[in-house]
């Protein structure tokens, strides 16, 4: 039997979820170890020494260590639902770039030492120009999930999660009811199975 790719992952990081749904869509069987972030393995960080979640390393001793080129990969194995007819790289980028920058300095705010309302408004700003997108359809692209969607959606969650009856009070109607959707899915349940921590056999 050829060998599994192996995917260090960690059941709460928003990268490692839309990693995660890319490879169970996919149908590509894998290995899942869970981490613990503050006591890391030493075989994912021999692989990737930047030592973030996820890393997938594939068979033949290749490893992929960003979750989007982790998504690309599984759907280039198999994608069943088409999510690549709906990537919108620019997007994607601005969500992981501009909405993320805002994200992390709302929900850590002692750390960063901003006004996290500032930020608030410029996420929301962001999620306002989402709902204009969302309309006439479900998804971004149209009638069915694609990879826009799933690459996006786990840091609105995140967003969401900070406050979340000022998001359900705020947030656009059709953004909250995206973002439902998407983790009310089956998919999203598969992704979000708990698994006990990875240990290795030497250890």
């Amino acid at each position: 039997m050829e060998p599994r790719p192996i995917l260090f992952s960690f059941r709460r990081c928003p990268y490692a979820m839309r990693a995660r749904m890319a490879l169970l869509v996919s149908g590509v069987a894998y290995e899942h170890r869970e981490i613990i972030l503050r006591d890391k393995p030493a075989l994912m960080l021999a692989a990737s020494p930047k030592g973030t979640v996820p890393v997938l390393l594939l068979a033949d001793g290749r490893v992929i260590d960003e979750s989007i080129d982790i998504m690309g990969w599984a759907l280039a194995c198999g994608d069943p639902e088409g999510w690549m007819d709906r990537a919108d790289l620019h997007r994607v980028a601005a969500f992981d770039g501009a909405f993320k920058h805002h994200l992390d300095r709302y929900k850590y705010r002692t750390r960063h030492g901003v006004d996290p309302l500032v930020h608030r408004a410029a996420a929301m700003e962001m999620l306002v120009e989402l709902d204009a997108d969302l309309a006439g359809q479900d998804y971004l692209g149209g009638t069915m999930r694609g990879f826009t969607d799933i690459a996006i959606f786990p840091f609105v969650r995140q967003f969401a999660g900070v406050d979340p009856d000022w998001f359900e009070a705020n947030a656009p109607d059709r953004v909250r009811a995206w973002l439902a959707a998407l983790t009310g899915s089956a998919l999203f349940d598969r992704a979000m199975a708990r698994h006990q921590r990875w240990v290795p056999l030497s250890a």
